[in-house]
């Protein structure tokens, strides 16, 4: 059967469309993840001394991400989603390659920020397609499949960028995400329908944008799932920030590092696919509710086992531990984000854009302070995971008004979910 299809009878399998979809999404993953061990050639190349301020090639691409997320919305619920889309990877594609002769630092922060921005537009497009084509929990159990696919990108992207550096240099890695970008965009083209009705289509005008952001912000539940989705955001940008100095400095074991950070992203993956086949029995409060509080947790106890030991655990400790924190986050991220959609399909496009700045945004910023503060020992990362998974439990709490409960708000009035 055909997940969506539209008036010039063009189908998209439901197969293809998952597969479709979490390509585009992991466009903005590889773009992350794939320069995670060229952080420190980028700086010693480029003039920085300071090692935690080459964290900012992640960070200036996730605010830029972030941020552009805010005009794609509403476009494309003007314009629709194919256009928006295809413009995104253009300019995605530009940057990749003009930052391959990046002479300056702030340059090509530059660049990064403006490859976020085309990565925005296929980041927005993607939910809003998800949104376009099914809601509920079969909306999660897509979602989860997209999040199986894309987890598989930080498990091949930083080998994959160790492998360029061994035979090359860190230019070369934009020239690999640009060649990405591009078969990814000439699938998108021939085969992704346009899934936003003509009839669900809105003005642009300033006084519709505005109404729409006015019921995203309003709406308590997509509000709070939002807020509470950015602040576990945190604790996986702020990991990553710092990952590769963790395991070559604290732990010493340089270029292999890569293979060790995989071994989380496998753990991620699989927890998408188990929430996939979970969702539709459990729901996805029970599962991101009793994932988050085992991850808040996992994370006091690491903390203070490190304290006790000085700073740092043992390595097959440390990764057991972050590897069993990061299966957990699998069943949260996705289903944080399902909730916080749910309630708005109405404004589906606008609403991705909201959610996707806030949380994307928020997140890098969260993820930024984590990695600031990293002084040769895992504590202060283990503090923020513990300080932002509270944020994230708080904010769930309010956003259903109690932990583990059916109720949401619907346009602010609370309702059983059918399908919750």
């Amino acid at each position: 059967m055909s997940a969506v299809s539209n008036a010039d009878t063009r189908a998209l399998p439901y197969w293809e469309l998952v597969v479709l979809i979490a390509c585009l999404m992991a466009l903005n993953s590889a773009a992350i993840d794939i320069f995670i061990p060229a952080l420190q050639d980028i700086g010693s190349a480029l003039g920085v001394p300071d090692e935690n301020q080459r964290q900012l090639v992640i960070t200036a691409y996730l605010l830029g991400f972030g941020a552009a997320q805010l005009i794609f919305g509403p476009l494309s619920d003007r314009f629709g989603r194919r256009p928006i889309l295809l413009g995104g990877i253009v300019l995605y594609i530009t940057a990749s390659l003009v930052a391959i002769a990046t002479p300056t630092f702030e340059v090509l922060l530059s660049l990064r920020a403006l490859q976020g921005v085309g990565a925005a537009a296929t980041r927005v497009i993607a939910i809003s397609v998800v949104r376009d084509t099914f809601d509920g929990r079969k909306m999660a159990s897509v979602m989860s499949l997209v999040m199986m696919v894309f987890m598989a990108i930080p498990v091949v992207a930083p080998n994959i960028g160790q492998g360029i550096m061994l035979f090359g240099s860190w230019r070369e890695i934009f020239i690999v995400i640009a060649l990405f970008a591009s078969g990814i965009g000439i699938w998108a083209y021939t085969r992704l329908p346009e899934t936003l009705a003509p009839e669900n289509r809105r003005e642009l005008t300033a006084r519709r944008v505005f109404e729409a952001f006015r019921i995203v912000l309003t709406n308590r539940t997509a509000f709070g799932y939002t807020m509470a989705t950015s602040l576990i955001f945190g604790v996986l940008f702020g990991f990553i920030n710092q990952v590769e100095q963790i395991f070559t400095q604290t732990y010493g074991l340089g270029p292999y590092f890569t293979l060790v950070f995989s071994i989380t992203a496998v753990s991620m993956a699989l927890a998408s696919f188990l929430n996939s086949r979970l969702v539709e029995r459990f729901g996805m409060r029970r599962l991101s509710h009793a994932a988050l509080v085992g991850f808040l947790g996992l994370a006091l106890f690491h903390a203070f086992v490190a304290y006790e030991l000085g700073g740092t655990t043992p390595i097959l400790f440390f990764v057991a531990v972050i590897t069993l924190n990061f299966c957990l986050f699998g069943f949260i991220g996705t289903n944080f984000n399902s909730l916080a959609m749910d309630p708005l399909g109405h404004v589906a496009g606008t609403a991705s854009s909201v959610l996707g700045f806030m949380q994307t945004f928020g997140g890098g910023i969260f993820g930024a302070i984590i990695g600031y503060f990293y002084d040769g020992t895992i504590v202060p990362m283990l503090i923020g995971f513990c300080i932002l998974s509270t944020g994230a439990l708080v904010c769930a709490h309010i956003a259903d008004g109690g932990l583990f409960k059916r109720k949401y708000t619907r346009r602010g009035v609370a309702e059983e979910h059918p399908q919750e």
